[in-house]
């Protein structure tokens, strides 16, 4: 077991994947000499040069599609999208071209590629530097979505994701990533696209991914404090849900409580509350609830703690949803 942080538990992961596969080629701004923003690719291209760690322009679109002649030349490439509100400019690349290679061929063709996306607010960042757009993508028909929340799972997804023959966007949570964590390198990694049992309970479930796993762990605590007893999954993969694991909480608990930084309207939350609903109605006590942002362009750092959910929001939804 190796103690680290989500952002070495990917760095960690991205140099395993380069070892193994020399097909596997990195791009992105400033991923390079810097080592990233966040200092993600920190001396991976120090280790593997200039040809498989690559710093490109400033030009989203750019990165994107020419990942895409990659993936269709036999490369397996990864790249970085700086800032999630970042990614718009190659918004038709990934929906019109990434999306739909793979059918438009009818499976003849493979697109193995990845996107990293740092993802959510409380950094204190400007504007476009905050933005939760998971909703966008796993709205989208042809690619796959998943989301870290901490050290062991950063380390083996990214493999896993790299490792898939079809595209990947691979969300990471910015305000978590130098959360540390105990990783085991050895042991056999989860499923890639499967939720996880993060704490067991009886009473209610608090469905989260990415950064919202850790507020709403911290909320399961606090309402222990108080004798109700609180189960806590994490999603891990947005596209496809695993909706067995959440079904089979619900039938347990009989309440759900759907947590994430997007905004409320139209968030992940809807999908989910609305299958859990259709499928597990004669188990549910409560309507599932949802706890998100505000239906608002992402405010200015001074008010984002007003906007980002917290413990007592998703608090006061459980108390909501026992009160039925």
């Amino acid at each position: 077991m190796s103690t680290m942080t989500i952002a070495k538990g990917i760095n960690n992961g991205l140099r395993v994947a380069m070892e193994k596969d020399s097909r596997v080629v990195l791009m992105g701004e400033d991923i390079g000499k810097l080592g990233g923003v966040f200092r993600v690719t920190d001396g991976l291209q120090k280790d593997f040069g200039e040809d498989r760690v690559i710093d490109t322009p400033l030009a989203e679109a750019g990165i994107v599609g020419t990942a895409i002649g990659m993936a269709l030349r036999g490369y397996r490439p990864v790249v970085e999208i700086q800032f999630d509100g970042f990614i718009y400019p190659a918004f038709d690349h990934i929906v019109s071209q990434v999306a739909k290679m793979r059918a438009r061929s009818l499976g003849k063709v493979k697109l193995p590629m990845v996107i990293r996306i740092p993802v959510g607010g409380g950094i204190g960042a400007v504007e476009h530097h905050s933005e939760s757009n998971e909703a966008y993508f796993a709205h989208t028909a042809g690619l796959k979505v998943v989301c870290c929340s901490n050290a062991e799972d950063a380390y083996w997804m990214i493999q896993q994701a790299i490792e898939t023959d079809d595209p990947v966007l691979f969300y990471e949570p910015k305000r978590r990533y130098w959360d540390k964590g105990e990783v085991d390198e050895t042991a056999a990694p989860r499923e890639l696209f499967k939720a996880q049992v993060c704490r067991e309970g009886t009473d209610a479930t608090l469905v989260a991914y990415g950064p919202m796993v850790k507020t709403c762990m911290q909320a399961a605590e606090a309402a222990a404090g108080e004798g109700k007893n609180l189960e806590v999954i994490d999603l891990r993969s947005l596209s496809p849900l695993d909706m067995d694991v959440l079904a089979a909480s619900v039938e347990k608990t009989g309440r759900m409580v759907v947590v994430h930084e997007a905004s409320t309207f139209l968030g992940l939350g809807a999908e989910v509350a609305a299958e859990v609903q259709q499928r597990c109605f004669y188990h549910l006590e409560a309507p599932v609830l949802r706890v998100g942002g505000y239906n608002l362009p992402y405010p200015p750092s001074k008010l984002e703690e007003e906007f980002l959910p917290d413990l007592d929001r998703v608090l006061d939804a459980v108390d909501r949803s026992l009160a039925y």
